[in-house]
């Protein structure tokens, strides 16, 4: 029976897997030391005990099986009197996330990013795109190990070039040949109102894509992510949730988020874990129509209000095993991050895109925990993926800010 590669399950794959180019001894140690998870004092103390004590026992077992033969018996040392069990502080269970980059690095790779966009006409865009995405995420770190990024620009070139061919070059053929060759107007409504029904289609569509590619491409421990929902199922539930949202003047709003909110992650893995969210809409209806009856008094400010409600609903009804997590983020912090963010791009012409970006990701990390963690029994489960999505999302234009 042939061996398989831990990380992309290709039989026989040697000391270097030929498929995904992973050494395979040195993934299955990373593998093992996750699953024994970190050693305890106590075991260390067991260990130091038996090392310190085995020499005099262990020659007089040694010297006894020379003579007789037998197999040397395995020295034991005494069990250590009992040690009460003190409960550890309030909280300690709780792990955060530190992002250890800075605005100065990501502003040298932008730099670059733009200089080669220019000189190869666009075409370095993608790998500049890859780059900043590889920094970002590789900063990010969770209980001492970073996570990575595994995404190519080759990968999002040739998403984007599916993505043009497949859905943008016939939709744009549909909107301009029927006005170029005088079609009756009765065709050109029939043909406006089936393009609306394919942009309905394809922005759900996109949203799945390209967070099936995203979370394929990303790591932590060498351990992938993965995103497992049909996309069929997603595009039921933006298609519905849009109409009752224009029916209902905006009042079904909070159902229609939490509902994308929900599917997102409760089909997202870590490995052979799976993620799960148990929100229910009507629990942020309330918040909505109090931030529609204040937004007017209070000039817009109560959204910022209702999102950071929203960010804490979200985060608090997301759980991975036994792990959840909490934020606390206010609405008085996120007004103060977002409106300073826009005002620093707009005054600096954009240079101070990075410094934005950086101090976004520092403020949702400063404001974001989650324990206990326990990966002990995750093992990989790698799932392939395409970057057709992530390059329909690039024709759109869009972060859909599905968390």
């Amino acid at each position: 029976m042939t061996d398989a590669c831990p990380r992309c399950g290709v039989d026989d794959p040697g000391e270097k897997c030929r498929r995904c180019g992973v050494m395979v001894a040195l993934f299955r140690a990373s593998l093992e030391k996750l699953r024994r998870g970190p050693v305890t004092a106590a075991a260390g103390a067991a260990a130091l005990a038996g090392t310190t004590a085995a020499p005099a026992g262990a020659t007089a077992s040694a010297a006894g099986a020379a003579t007789t033969g037998a197999r040397p018996s395995v020295f034991r040392p005494p069990a250590p009197p009992p040690i009460a069990m003190v409960a550890p502080p309030a909280g300690t269970a709780e792990v955060r996330l530190h992002f250890h980059g800075s605005a100065g690095g990501l502003f040298g790779i932008q730099a670059v990013n733009v200089l080669f966009t220019l000189l190869t006409l666009g075409v370095y865009y993608f790998w500049g795109k890859t780059r900043v995405r590889a920094y970002l995420l590789g900063g990010a770190e969770l209980d001492g190990d970073r996570l990575a990024y595994h995404g190519t620009g080759k990968e999002l070139l040739i998403g984007f070039v599916k993505g043009v061919t497949v859905f943008f070059v016939p939709v744009a053929l549909l909107s301009i040949l029927p006005r170029v060759y005088g079609a009756p107007e009765m065709v050109v409504n029939a043909l406006s109102a089936m393009l609306y029904l394919a942009g309905l289609l394809l922005v759900p569509l996109a949203m799945v894509g390209a967070r099936r590619y995203r979370l394929s491409r990303s790591s932590w421990r060498g351990v992938r992510f993965s995103f497992r929902g049909a996309a069929r199922e997603f595009v039921g539930i933006f298609v519905v949730g849009t109409i009752l949202t224009s029916l209902t003047l905006g009042v079904y709003y909070p159902v229609f988020v939490t509902r994308r909110q929900a599917f997102m992650i409760s089909n997202s893995y870590f490995g052979s874990g799976k993620f799960d969210f148990d929100g229910r809409g009507r629990a942020l209806l309330g918040p909505f129509l109090a931030m529609v009856l204040l937004f007017i008094p209070t000039v817009g400010l109560s959204w910022f209000w209702f999102s950071a409600r929203r960010h804490r609903f979200f985060t608090e009804h997301t759980r991975f095993g036994t792990t959840r997590f909490r934020s606390t983020v206010t609405g008085g912090r996120l007004a103060w991050l977002q409106i300073s963010n826009v005002a620093a791009i707009v005054l600096t012409l954009g240079l101070a895109w990075p410094w934005t970006v950086v101090r976004s990701l520092r403020f949702t990390f400063r404001y974001l925990a989650l324990g206990p963690l326990d990966v002990a029994a995750i093992r990989q489960d790698a799932q392939a993926a395409t970057a057709t999505g992530e390059g329909l999302a690039g024709l759109l234009d869009a972060d859909f800010g599905v968390s």
